[in-house]
């Protein structure tokens, strides 16, 4: 594994990942990424500490969203709905301490509860990823602003809620959501930024792979978990002998 996520969107290989969406250390520690409450996000990222990297999405935008979830001492960010070039920047500067930014200290697991105050404190600013969400018609049209500015290491595209934005909720096919995400695609590359996006299955998430996705989620825990136990049955069933037929 990369010294850190920073790092890892930087390679060629492409990371990819889940939605944690269940309170739970095991299933955490199985799918191994994560999006919770601030303190079940703590739990999940313990379970998996040192074995893949975790990220989370803040709430919202606030400094003490941002600051509570920093401290968890998860690998990065996802700043979600990030419609400007202003609203970047101050996702930016919330997220690194001064003199770069205004984060504000914490003595949370980030920081080994203050026995690796100092470590974390030299180099946090250059290992914690920041990566923000587009996810409406706005940032689409202002992302070569968002991606100018500085402390940017990924973009982030929601297909369901941008093509919400769109007045076509879910119609993630369409092709003015696929022209639009094709417009982000097509600006992360110029700017050599990482391109990440959010599919609920594998074949639509290959293709954005082959297409130069950096960052990938593919589905959630709990889908996960049915579509196996479903396919688990489903075999099950269609191996029962028939029944009532005579030899």
């Amino acid at each position: 594994m990369a010294a850190s996520l920073k790092d890892a969107l930087q390679q060629p290989k492409p990371l990819i990942g889940t939605l944690l969406t269940t309170a739970s250390p095991e299933v955490a520690e199985v799918l191994e990424h994560g999006s919770l409450s601030i303190q079940d996000a703590q739990r999940a990222i313990q379970a998996i500490a040192g074995r893949c990297f975790a990220v989370v999405r803040v709430a919202d935008g606030t400094a003490e969203n941002i600051k509570r979830v920093l401290d968890t001492g998860c690998d990065g960010i996802i700043a979600p709905h990030v419609n400007s070039a202003t609203e970047a920047r101050r996702i930016v500067a919330l997220a690194k301490y001064p003199p770069t930014g205004e984060r504000s200290v914490g003595l949370g697991r980030a920081q080994g509860y203050g026995l690796s105050f100092a470590e974390y404190m030299a180099t946090a600013n250059d290992r914690v990823a920041i990566i923000v969400q587009i996810e409406h018609v706005d940032a689409v049209a202002n992302v070569s602003e968002i991606l100018a500015v500085q402390g940017i290491d990924a973009i982030f595209v929601g297909p369901y809620d941008l093509s919400g934005s769109m007045g076509i909720l879910g119609r993630v096919s369409d092709t003015r959501v696929v022209e639009a995400i094709g417009k982000v695609r097509g600006a992360c590359t110029a700017s050599k930024v990482p391109f990440g996006i959010f599919f609920g299955a594998s074949e639509p998430a290959l293709a954005a792979i082959r297409q130069g996705a950096r960052l990938v989620a593919v589905g959630t825990d709990l889908m996960h978990m049915a579509n196996s136990a479903r396919k688990t049955l489903e075999a099950l069933f269609q191996q029962q002998p028939a029944h009532g037929k005579e030899g």
